[in-house]
């Protein structure tokens, strides 16, 4: 037999040195993509045109390119948390091996009702270097300029360029770009902190019945409060549809991919969520921007980030998120309910919540576990067989095995397999409305040296089976070295850390706990209310090192525990410390919490059981 000496020598040469397949670059000039022109359709037969090709750059000079959905490719898409429908896509990228949309600085600008970057069933994908916006955001903001105690109305300054509207019958109609909008969903932001006012609540208008307006001059509406407290001159009022229309258009999908990265991207708009992203394995940001314009107060219509029974890692690292109506991040699976026992381990499943029909439960292999949907513990765990979808509600799921007895009462199930580790570090969410992160995952979590200064919680480590049924209690959760500025600036309750399952008047605790292992160390909270954490049904819990300062940017609250523990176990409370407060700010524990220990804390005292 011959020596093959060239494969040997191949094999001493370093790998370094060997060629690495380089991506084609692909200059879409050359193929009508121009800015200033609509590229919607030169777009999509240029990536059809590379379709089932690997290792593809598409390079965008600089510039501003428009998209419309006259002569986008429509497709049915389930997009979980929004609202499914036909939609028109702006990049629909499905299938690809390592393509890359490079916008070379560029703004893509979409009108109307499109989702502008569509990936699925892909692996590699990266997107970098542009910024998504809409010519006309899915919202409207309307400057308070006078109210009248006497008459329970307020008066709004509408610019007509930017938030066209008409008034029939007595109601205010909004023209987004093909459709009209009523007065639907609102909030009152504060100008000068570019944030909800402070407790925001109050000053909502209720338009579960139509809202009576008149209009009183130029640009000018005058609202009916109907009893609510009238927002103040100054303020802006926004208004963001109804539904279930204002779900449609997120800024960006991906589905049942892989390796996915985002990078030096920046989205000002959405009707929807600025990232959404389904089934998905490997998930990394970097230096993602959502904000608004410098004209507008407002950003996307929904959450910055959210991220559904997807694996792997998800980590963000020096991004910001601001401005926007919704959460930062939201990381969960999703409970979903057991209609039937058809036997021969057969069950009749449902996707839970209206906004996850269509959503991917599970498929052959992945492990999954049934729970009472009462105490919303698990009590078996097996492997999925076979999926049969019946609808997008509703499918058939054969497992591998089931309890010789199963229990009385509703249940559910909840998939293991598809729940991913979260890295945070260096990112700043701020001035949204809602909370900062909410993080319901089984994977490894590490939230450290970030900045949060959110309206509602900074941190909610939840789950639930009642309402939107987000699953996924935690087991290994370290928050460390962040800062926590001025949050829950709604007004009650609201902490720098929340970490208990949501459940209904129908619901209990169970035998053991729905959360494990949360670790809140080392951080700093600039606080007017002197909250900390709340926590319910957590085993393993360490809230040590954090050092609590006093604000006077919002008014002054002592109501609520500063740590409030419920049913908690093997817990340390240890090493905190509060200044600039006028009185010891509280600890408590309710009597079922066990093997507690509440030492060297300055600034605090602890209330007896």
């Amino acid at each position: 037999m011959k020596f093959r000496w060239y494969c040997w020598l191949a094999a001493l040469i370093p790998i370094a040195l060997m060629p690495q397949t380089q991506a084609e670059e692909i200059n879409v000039a050359d193929h009508g993509v121009l800015p200033g022109e609509d590229a919607t359709y030169p777009l999509l037969r240029l990536i059809q045109s590379v379709e089932g090709e690997s290792d593809i750059t598409l390079v965008f000079p600089k510039g501003t390119y428009r998209f419309a959905p006259d002569n986008a490719l429509e497709q049915f898409r389930a997009v979980s948390n929004h609202d499914n429908s036909l939609k028109r896509m702006g990049f629909p990228l499905f299938g690809f091996k390592n393509i890359t949309i490079d916008g070379g600085g560029s703004t893509f600008l979409f009108h109307g009702r499109i989702s502008p970057i569509v990936i699925d069933s892909s692996s590699g994908a990266t997107l970098q270097n542009f910024s998504i916006d809409w010519d006309r955001p899915f919202h409207s903001e309307l400057t308070v300029v006078e109210n009248n105690k006497g008459d329970d109305t307020f008066t709004v300054e509408v610019d007509r360029d930017r938030y066209p509207y008409t008034i029939k019958h007595g109601e205010v109609l909004f023209d987004r770009d093909g459709w009209s909008d009523p007065f639907g969903s609102n909030i009152v932001f504060d100008p000068k902190t570019q944030s909800p006012i402070y407790d925001t609540k109050k000053y909502i208008v209720n338009y579960s019945k139509p809202v009576k307006v008149t209009a009183v001059g130029k640009n000018r509406i005058r609202f009916h409060a109907n009893g609510r407290a009238l927002p103040p001159v100054g303020s802006v009022l926004i208004t963001y549809g109804v539904n279930p229309t204002s779900r449609l258009c997120p800024a960006i999908h991906v589905a049942n991919s892989r390796d996915i990265h985002i990078e030096n991207v920046t989205v000002h708009a959405a009707g929807g969520m600025a990232l959404i992203a389904e089934r998905t394995e490997n998930v990394t940001l970097e230096k993602m921007v959502v904000t608004s314009t410098s004209d507008r107060l407002v950003a996307t219509r929904a959450d910055a980030t959210h991220f559904v029974g997807c694996r792997g890692t998800v980590k963000l690292e020096n991004c910001l998120f601001e401005h926007m109506l919704d959460d930062g991040i939201n990381v969960h699976g999703a409970f979903v309910k057991i209609e039937e026992y058809l036997g021969d381990n057969r069950f009749i499943g449902a996707i839970s919540h209206p906004q996850q029909w269509g959503l991917m439960f599970a498929a052959p292999g992945d492990k999954v576990a049934i729970l009472s949907r009462e105490t919303v513990l698990p009590f078996h765990q097996t492997s999925v067989e076979k999926i049969e979808v019946l609808n997008e509600e509703r499918f058939i799921v054969t497992v591998s095995d089931v309890p010789d007895d199963l229990p009385d009462g509703p249940l559910s199930m909840e998939n293991l397999t598809w729940y991913p580790d979260v890295v945070m570090k260096h990112n700043t969410i701020r001035q949204n409305r809602a909370r900062g992160a909410l993080i319901t995952t089984k994977g490894k979590v590490l939230i450290d040296s970030n900045y949060f200064s959110s309206q509602m919680h900074g941190i909610l480590i939840e789950g639930d089976n009642k309402k939107w049924y987000e699953s996924g209690g935690v087991q290994d959760v370290t928050i460390s070295n962040n800062v926590f500025d001025n949050i829950g600036f709604e007004g009650g309750p609201v902490y720098p850390l929340l970490a208990s399952p949501l459940l209904t008047d129908e619901q209990r605790m169970g035998e053991g706990h729905f959360h494990r292992n949360i670790r809140f160390l080392n951080n700093t909270i600039r606080s007017f209310n002197g909250l900390v954490a709340q926590t319910r049904s957590v085993s393993g819990l360490t809230i040590a090192g954090n050092t609590l300062e006093f604000s006077s940017d919002y008014p002054a609250n002592s109501e609520y525990p500063s740590i409030d523990l419920h049913y908690c176990d093997n817990a340390q409370i240890v090493d905190n410390t509060a200044t600039g407060f006028d009185h010891a700010l509280t600890i408590a524990q309710s009597a079922d919490s066990t093997d507690v220990e509440i030492k060297d804390n300055i600034g605090f005292q602890a209330e007896s059981k």
